[in-house]
């Protein structure tokens, strides 16, 4: 993205004070615009139906329909657009219903307005970022002390890629492989890691000591 082709958020939060604020943080931000604001899911859904965000500030308590459940039909419909959920909690059954239902980020709302930037840039990129409290929800619970024994060297290596913040694309470069053969290694290791997205794996890789 540049000063041309900025990185389009929504704001999604109940609190208008909240909306501001976040809009304040960013509107320094050159190469990211606000571009809507939404009180709740079903609102960010309709404003999504007309013009969709490449980013989405999702707070995760609202009334009527509320984060996790926007964020999963969100996902479904446009999965090309980037959620983070923007939250005051920190409970591990809510940060892990967050990700399971597609957001790709995690962050707690006393995040600095320069590390909110950054999340943003990451998470257009492919590049998940998760608050220490949600990485210290997610280890908490994950209980399986042999989780991750049966991965092959190679997806450990993909793993440790992936936990570095590399692309599938740029994964695939460095290893000399095909971007579909990363694809796949990807999905195996999701699957024998016993979780749903990139964010959740690396969380749990650095909790198991599976990655450097």
């Amino acid at each position: 993205m540049n000063d041309l082709n900025p990185i389009r958020v929504m704001i999604v939060d109940d609190h208008g004070m909240v909306r501001r604020g976040l809009s304040a943080y960013l509107a320094s931000e050159s190469d990211i615009i606000v571009m809507a604001e939404a009180r709740e899911g079903q609102e960010a859904i309709r404003i999504c139906e007309n013009d969709q965000p490449d980013v989405i500030l999702m707070d995760l308590i609202m009334p009527e329909l509320g984060g996790v459940a926007a964020i999963r039909i969100i996902h479904k419909r446009w999965p090309e657009i980037c959620i983070i959920a923007l939250t005051s909690f920190q409970e591990k059954e809510l940060v892990q219903e967050a990700l399971k239902a597609g957001a790709i980020s995690y962050l707690l709302k006393n995040v600095s307005g320069q590390d909110l930037a950054a999340a943003i840039r990451d998470s257009y990129a492919g590049r998940p970022m998760l608050a220490k409290e949600a990485v210290a929800a997610l280890i908490q619970a994950e209980e399986d002390i042999d989780l991750g024994r049966d991965l092959t060297l190679r997806e450990r290596e993909v793993l440790g890629l992936l936990s570095k913040g590399l692309t599938n694309p740029e994964i695939a470069q460095q290893l000399t492989v095909s971007r579909s053969t990363i694809k796949a290694h990807v999905s195996s290791i999701l699957s024998k890691l016993g979780v749903s997205n990139r964010a959740e794996a690396i969380a749990l890789a650095i909790e198991k000591n599976l990655v450097d």
